[in-house]
C-alpha cells in the first residue's frame, strides 16, 4: 500500500494530512473557484481541494493506512 494519495495534480502523503471536510465548499463569492469542492487541509496550515471521488478515496486511504483498527475499548464512547 502506498502512503500517497493523489488529489488533483498533487500525490499527497496520508501523514501530512491533518483532516479532510464533510461537505463542499461554499463560500457564497461571486468569483469562488472552488466552490464544490472539499478542502484537505494538510500540516502548516496548506490546503489541496478535492472533487467527491478524490475525497472519498483520500479517506478509504487513511482509514486503510491506520490499520481499520478504530477507537481502543476504552475509548469507543466518546
Amino acid at each position: 500500500m502506498s502512503i500517497l494519495c493523489l488529489v488533483d495534480d498533487k500525490q499527497i502523503p496520508l501523514y501530512r494530512v491533518m483532516w479532510v471536510a464533510a461537505t463542499p465548499h461554499f463560500c457564497g463569492e461571486e468569483d469562488c473557484v472552488r466552490e464544490g469542492y472539499y478542502e484537505i487541509r494538510l500540516e502548516q496550515g496548506e490546503s489541496v481541494w478535492a472533487n467527491q471521488k478524490e475525497r472519498d478515496d483520500m479517506i478509504k486511504m487513511l482509514e486503510a493506512w491506520q490499520g481499520g483498527e478504530g477507537l481502543p475499548e476504552e475509548e469507543e464512547d466518546w
